[in-house]
């Protein structure tokens, strides 16, 4: 375990503008956080991903009775295994799995399964049960938990919106669009403190924001991009985050999201952009942190709120329950954990989920972050057979 610092920076910085979030109440005393080198990265595909056609039971002729218009051929599937295989766009995650470095958790999702974007998002990133209500994401109360006081950078946002995962009593995260436009000249004095509470409050965050652009900048100029990234916004994104982590900022958290998963129409062609985008932008950051020497110390996370039903539409699928989320990384088995989907016992139409998210979450917890996931309200025991 090696004691770091963690910068002193507030709030959401997009663009070279700092804003407060709502939920910043109270600024803390800056301490050194006790941290390993590990840390997780969270790609969240927003919409709904399509599960079935995103990993593939090609073997099983229910998939073809019951999909007509959007299933793919057995030959067209990459990267066979069990009767499973990938979307013909995700060729470089069956080359990520042959090389030992993506596990495959089969049918994940959650009891009473809720079929809003929004609700379904919130019960992800908050992990609680789909009736319950909390302010805080399982990510931000983890963090308050593991950081000493006021620690901002323990995890960064790399999006143009906070994300309710991050969020905890305390501010331990920012959400940053573009890193290298992260840069303040200098704070407010702060030697001598004020009768006015509030502006004291002011002069600290401004101070914080300073040191903390400083620190960002030092992590960028110690850093550069060896491998070459395609020209996209998520690609941007695990650049930036590639960056950060070679320059040693050390954050324990990193996340992103892909946009445009709601394949109610014309999935085919959407679908195929979504998942080339997916596939070449994480297999440029799994090179690169390949090339660091740094892979066994980042595990890539790769879920979404829902996936779709299993009977299409006609020209695209509606929203639906379990399906898989992906692991590469973090010297991860490189399995396929959980059964084959289950095409002739389904829920009202829907795959049944046989993982509880939260299962993946303590397995990241326990194995990655050293942390016991009972202390934020985790009930679920890790997945077998993960790390």
């Amino acid at each position: 375990m090696n004691r770091r610092t963690f910068l002193t920076l507030t709030g959401t910085f997009t663009g070279g503008m700092l804003v407060l979030p709502d939920f910043l109440h109270a600024f803390g005393t800056q301490q050194n956080l006790i941290v390993g080198e590990q840390c997780v990265v969270f790609v969240q595909l927003n919409g709904g991903n399509d599960g079935l056609n995103t990993f593939i039971p090609y073997d099983d002729p229910l998939y073809y009775d019951l999909r007509t218009k959007i299933a793919f051929n057995k030959e067209s599937v990459v990267g066979k295994n069990r009767g499973m295989g990938f979307h013909p766009s995700l060729k470089d995650f069956a080359q990520m799995q042959q090389n030992g470095d993506l596990t495959v958790i089969q049918n994940v999702g959650y009891p009473e399964p809720v079929r809003s974007h929004f609700r379904s998002q919130e019960i992800w990133q908050t992990a609680v049960d789909s009736n319950k209500y909390v302010n805080e994401g399982w990510l931000g109360r983890y963090l308050d938990l593991q950081c000493n006081g006021h620690q901002p950078t323990a995890g960064v946002n790399l999006d143009s919106i906070d994300n309710l995962a991050l969020k905890g009593i305390e501010p331990n995260s920012i959400t940053v669009k573009d890193p290298n436009r992260f840069k303040v000249k200098g704070g407010m004095e702060d030697s001598k403190l004020s009768d006015n509470p509030q502006l004291d409050f002011v002069r600290k965050i401004a101070n914080s924001v300073s040191e903390g652009s400083d620190e960002i900048q030092k992590a960028l100029l110690k850093s550069k991009s060896e491998t070459s990234y395609p020209k996209t916004e998520l690609s941007k994104n695990l650049e930036w985050i590639a960056r950060l982590i070679k320059g040693n900022l050390n954050s324990k958290v990193y996340y992103t999201s892909l946009n445009g998963f709601d394949t109610h129409d014309n999935q085919l062609s959407i679908h195929e952009r979504k998942l080339t985008d997916l596939n070449d932008s994480l297999f440029s950051f799994y090179k690169d942190l390949k090339q660091a020497n740094l892979l066994q110390n980042v595990t890539i996370v790769v879920f979404s709120e829902f996936g779709r039903r299993v009977r299409d539409n006609g020209n695209g699928t509606d929203h639906g329950t379990a399906a898989p989320m992906f692991i590469i990384g973090g010297n991860n088995k490189g399995a396929i954990l959980g059964k084959n989907p289950n095409l002739a016992d389904l829920d009202n139409g829907d795959l049944k989920y046989e993982t509880d998210f939260r299962s993946v979450y303590a397995s990241l917890l326990k194995e990655k972050l050293d942390f016991n996931y009972s202390k934020i309200g985790i009930k679920n025991k890790p997945v077998s057979g993960l790390f």
